[in-house]
C-alpha cells in the first residue's frame, strides 16, 4: 500500500513498560474506509497499541504518522482521532444529548449552538437513539450506553475511530447485534474504524482486514478468509481456536509428532515446528479402523451443542486434548461412548504444516 494512501501508518514503534516489552517493532500502514480487526490474547500489546495511536501513550522508539503527519508527539486532544473505551466513560449526570454534545461544546474550537444542534441530533440518529436525547444515562441499558459513547465519538467527525474492546460489555445477542451496527454505521460514514477484540469470532466477523498481535509484534495483517483458512504462524493458528495444533520436528520434509511421522510437500515458513488441522477437517473413525490418512488415537471425554454444530472432544495417551467439529447442516450429530477409543483421521491437504 502507498504511504500516501495510509490514513494511518505506524513505523517500528516499541513501547516498553518496567522492562517489560507490550510493542516489538511494530509497523502497519492502513487506508482509509476500512473496518480493522486487531486481535490477539491478553497481554499481546492490543490496548498498547491502540492508546499509542491514540496519543495517550508515547513510544519509546519509532513513529505515528495520521493523514501523512507525524502526530508521535502531539497531544491526544489535538490528534483528531476518535476514541471509544471499553467502559463508555459517559458523565453519568449529563443527558444522552449532553454527553454527545459535550466534546463539541467544550472543545477549542468555537462551534455555534445551532451547529452543535444539528450534529448532535444527526449522531444520535446515526445510532439509533433518536427520542432519547433528554434521558439520563442511568435509565439507558448498556447497548444504549455504547450507542451514546459511539455518538460522542462520531459527533467530532474523525476519519480514524478508534474501540477498544467496544462489545465486551454487552450480552451475546446484543454484541451479535451491534457488530452488523457497527459496520453499517462505518460504511455510512466512509471513516476508518480500528477494532480491538480478544475475541477471534467478533474479529473475523466484523474487518474487512485482521490484525493478529502475538507477544507485541504483528504475526498477520490479512483478510479474514486468509488468516481463518491460512494461519501465518502456530501461535495464530492457535489463537484462532479453530484448530487442533501438535507439536513436533520437521526434518527433509517430514514431520514426526503424535501421529508418527508424515512427509509433507509444503510447510509455512515459522521458527517453531508445528502441525495445525482445523477441527471441522477431521474425523472419528472406529478403533483401530484402517483408512487412509494420518490419523492418531484418541479416547472420547465430552461434547457440547453449539447451535449450529457440536464440538466433540477427545484425549489422546499423551493428555493433549483434540477438538472435532460437526456441522450439523452436514447431518445429525453423532454419538460416542465416554472413555472409549476411536481414531481421528484427517487428509494431508487439509494440514497446516509450519516449519
Amino acid at each position: 500500500m502507498a504511504e500516501e494512501s495510509a490514513i494511518f501508518r505506524l513505523e517500528g514503534v516499541t513501547k516498553t513498560y518496567g522492562g517489560v516489552t507490550a510493542l516489538r517493532d511494530v509497523s502497519l500502514s492502513v487506508s482509509g474506509n476500512e473496518y480493522i480487526s486487531l486481535l490477539g490474547p491478553s497481554g499481546s500489546g492490543k490496548s498498547t497499541l491502540l492508546r499509542v495511536i491514540a496519543g495517550f501513550e508515547t513510544p519509546d522508539r519509532g513513529r505515528v504518522f495520521f493523514n501523512g503527519r507525524d502526530i508521535t508527539n502531539i497531544p491526544a486532544h489535538e490528534r483528531g482521532i476518535g476514541f471509544v473505551f471499553q467502559n463508555f466513560a459517559l458523565f453519568p449526570h449529563l443527558t444522552v444529548y449532553d454527553n454527545v454534545a459535550f466534546g463539541l461544546a467544550n472543545g477549542e474550537k468555537q462551534v455555534s449552538r445551532d451547529e452543535i444542534d444539528r450534529r448532535v441530533r444527526e449522531a444520535i440518529g446515526l445510532v439509533g437513539l433518536a427520542g432519547m436525547e433528554g434521558r439520563g444515562v442511568h435509565q439507558i441499558s448498556g447497548g444504549q450506553k455504547q450507542r451514546v459513547a459511539l455518538a460522542r465519538t462520531l459527533v467530532m467527525a474523525p476519519s480514524l475511530v478508534l474501540l477498544d474492546e467496544p462489545l465486551g460489555a454487552l450480552d451475546a445477542n446484543l454484541r451479535n447485534r451491534m457488530r452488523n451496527e457497527l459496520r453499517s454505521i462505518r460504511e455510512t460514514l466512509g471513516v476508518t474504524f480500528l477494532h480491538v477484540t480478544g475475541s477471534e469470532t467478533e474479529a473475523l466477523a466484523m474487518g474487512d482486514r485482521v490484525v493478529v498481535l502475538d507477544r507485541g509484534r504483528i504475526a498477520q495483517f490479512a483478510k479474514p478468509d486468509d488468516v481463518y483458512a491460512r494461519p501465518a504462524t502456530p501461535n495464530v493458528a492457535h489463537f484462532l481456536n479453530r484448530y487442533n495444533v501438535f507439536d513436533g520436528t520437521l526434518k527433509d520434509k517430514i514431520f514426526s509428532g503424535p501421529f508418527g511421522s508424515l512427509a509433507v510437500s509444503a510447510t509455512t515458513p515459522s521458527d517453531k515446528p508445528a502441525y495445525a488441522v482445523r477441527y471441522d477437517r477431521m474425523q472419528v473413525e472406529p478403533d483401530g479402523s484402517k483408512g487412509s490418512g494420518p490419523a492418531i488415537p484418541a479416547t472420547f471425554v465430552a461434547s457440547e451443542y453449539l447451535g449450529s454444530s457440536v464440538m466433540y472432544f477427545f484425549e489422546t495417551a499423551e493428555g493433549k486434548v483434540i477438538e472435532v467439529e460437526h456441522h450439523l447442516s452436514l447431518g445429525a450429530p453423532k454419538t460416542y461412548e465416554p472413555k472409549s477409543r476411536y481414531m481421528l483421521r484427517w487428509k494431508p491437504d487439509d494440514a497446516i504444516v509450519f516449519g
